[in-house]
């Protein structure tokens, strides 16, 4: 485990999100999560027909862009800028992270996209600022 993931404050989310390849650069990223049908937050979204939340997928989004070696300088999420779900994940799925940096004025953005065997799940933009900086 990273110090990244042992440092990260209580998760909603059980699942391993593992970086499976990261450009030497570090600005783009593959990474995946087996998405068990035992994750605590199928228990109660939705009855009788579990979905993984949206803020569940994009908490995998997240660890996948900051966990690891080689992810980008250290950063803070300063903001979700957009999300967009196209599909649902559910129990037993695997979900598929793809993520690209870009260097901005005030730090970091990372585009994300995320999948399962169904097809594109969720498009998300996340902005990062320099841990202690502004942004």
């Amino acid at each position: 485990m990273t110090q990244a993931a042992t440092d990260r404050p209580p998760s909603p989310v059980a699942a391993e999100v593992r970086v499976l390849a990261r450009t030497d650069e570090g600005l783009a990223t593959a990474a995946r999560a087996e998405i068990a049908a035992a994750e605590p937050v199928f228990a109660g979204h939705y009855p009788d027909f579990p979905i993984f939340p949206g803020v569940c997928v994009l908490e995998c989004v997240h660890r996948a862009a900051t966990d690891g070696e080689g992810a980008p300088v250290p950063a803070d999420l300063a903001a979700v800028e957009s999300a967009r779900f196209s599909g649902a994940v559910l129990p037993g799925d695997t979900l598929d992270i793809t993520l690209r940096w870009r260097r901005t004025e005030n730090g970091w953005r990372c585009d994300a996209t995320t999948a399962t065997a169904r097809g594109k799940s969720a498009s998300v933009r996340l902005r990062y600022r320099a841990v202690g900086g502004a942004g």
